[in-house]
C-alpha cells in the first residue's frame, strides 16, 4: 500500500517532501496512520489573511435557525490559537450571503466560521484539537447554548447536501454530537437526511482544556474519535449512504435561536463574548483516493459540479456559477481598503436578481 500511495503521489507530480501543505511547524514530527498521508496542517502560530490565503477563507453565512451572522472579524489568531468569538453588540443587518447563496436576515449576534475555499477534500482523517466555550467566564460547570464544530460540508446544499459533523454543545460539560447528512436537491433540513450519534466524555469537562476530536471518512464508513478513542461509527450498511462527494473543511461557533432546541436548553445563561479555541488542525488524505484533494492544491482537479455555487464571501474572488432553483443568486459587496463597496460577481452576470439590492456586508 505504501508503494501504491507513493506511485499515486508521483503520478500527480509532487513528492512527499513537499507535504504537508498549510502552516506546519518546521521540522516537526507528526503522528502517522497506516494508509493515510499527512496533507494539510494548521498550527495557528501566526495570523492568517483569510482574504488572500490560498487554502482558507471566511464565511459570510448565518444559519436560519441560529442567532449569529458569521463575520471575518470574529475569527482571531491569538497566542498560537485560532479563536472564534460570538459577540452581542449592535444587530448585524440582513444582507446577501455568498455562503448561504441567499439573503440572511438580521441577527442579534456575530460569530465566526473559518472554512477552506473549495470543495476539495474527501476521504481521509480529519483531526482538530480544540476547547469548547465557557458559557460564563471562569465557570466551566455552567451550561448554556452553543454549537462548537469541526466538519466537512459540500457547497451548495441546494444540489448535493453532504456533511459530516463533530459538534460540541452547551447542554453538558462533556457533550459531543456526531452527524452524517446526505440529500439531493434539498434546501431545508429534515430528519430523513441525517443520522446522529451522541457521546458523553466521562470525567472530562471539554470547556476546561483542549481535547482532540477526529473522524476518518472512507467509502466503507465514517469513524469518530475522542482523544484517540473510537466513540462512533456510521457504516456503509446504514440506511443513510456514506457521502462520496468532495467537501470543504469548516470550523464555526453558533448559537441556536431563542427556543434553544439544539445546543443546550439553558441559553439564558449565556454571557458574551463567548470563545471557542483551536490549537491545531490536521487532514490526512486516504491513500486510496486518487481524485481529491487536487495534487497541487489548486482547482485543477475540480469538476463543474464541485464549483457549483461554491462561494464563501463577497471578497473571495470565486464566481457564483449556477442558479438556485432557476433563480440567479444574489450578489454581495466586498468593502475595499477605503471602505467603499465593490460588487462581487455572483454569477456570469454582474447584476443581482431583481429585488436583491446590493448591501455592503458589515
Amino acid at each position: 500500500m505504501l508503494f501504491l500511495a507513493s506511485l499515486v503521489l508521483y503520478e500527480f507530480g509532487f513528492s512527499r517532501a513537499q507535504l504537508p501543505y498549510g502552516h506546519p511547524h518546521e521540522g516537526a514530527s507528526y503522528p502517522s496512520y497506516p494508509n493515510f498521508t499527512l496533507w494539510l496542517v494548521e498550527e495557528f502560530d501566526e495570523s492568517m489573511d483569510l482574504d488572500t490565503d490560498s487554502i482558507w477563507t471566511w464565511s459570510d453565512g448565518g444559519l436560519s435557525e441560529g442567532q449569529v451572522r458569521f463575520v471575518k472579524d470574529a475569527i482571531k489568531f491569538e497566542d498560537g490559537k485560532m479563536v472564534l468569538e460570538a459577540s452581542h453588540g449592535s444587530p448585524v443587518p440582513g444582507s446577501c450571503s455568498h455562503a448561504e447563496v441567499g439573503f440572511v436576515s438580521t441577527k442579534t449576534l456575530s460569530s465566526g466560521e473559518m472554512r477552506t475555499r473549495h470543495n476539495m477534500f474527501r476521504y481521509g482523517r480529519y483531526e482538530v484539537r480544540m476547547k469548547a466555550p465557557m458559557v460564563q467566564p471562569n465557570r466551566p460547570e455552567v451550561n448554556g447554548n452553543y454549537v462548537s464544530t469541526m466538519f466537512a460540508y459540500r457547497d451548495a446544499k441546494f444540489v448535493h447536501w453532504r456533511e459530516i459533523d463533530i459538534e460540541v454543545t452547551g447542554d453538558a460539560t462533556n457533550s459531543v454530537t456526531m452527524n452524517v447528512l446526505n440529500a439531493e436537491n434539498t434546501a431545508a433540513w429534515n430528519p430523513w437526511i441525517q443520522a446522529s450519534q451522541h457521546y458523553a466524555a466521562e470525567g472530562v469537562n471539554v470547556r476546561e482544556d483542549f481535547n482532540t476530536y477526529a473522524f476518518e471518512w472512507l467509502p466503507s464508513g465514517i469513524t469518530w474519535y475522542f482523544n484517540g478513542q473510537e466513540v462512533g461509527h456510521h457504516g456503509a450498511d446504514n440506511g443513510l449512504p456514506v457521502p462520496d462527494l468532495s467537501t470543504k473543511i469548516m470550523m464555526n461557533l453558533w448559537i441556536f435561536n431563542s427556543l434553544y432546541d439544539f445546543g443546550g436548553h439553558e441559553g439564558q445563561n449565556n454571557q458574551y463574548p463567548m470563545r471557542s479555541e483551536y490549537d491545531w488542525f490536521r487532514f490526512y488524505k486516504w491513500d486510496g483516493d486518487a481524485s481529491y484533494p487536487c495534487a497541487d492544491m489548486t482547482t485543477s482537479c475540480l469538476s463543474e459540479d464541485d464549483k457549483y455555487l461554491s462561494g464563501n464571501n463577497p471578497c473571495d474572488g470565486i464566481e457564483q456559477v449556477g442558479t438556485v432553483y432557476g433563480n440567479t443568486p444574489c450578489a454581495g459587496v466586498c468593502p475595499n481598503s477605503q471602505g467603499e463597496g465593490l460588487v462581487a460577481s455572483a454569477s456570469s452576470e454582474d447584476i443581482p436578481a431583481a429585488g436583491e439590492e446590493n448591501i455592503v456586508y458589515p
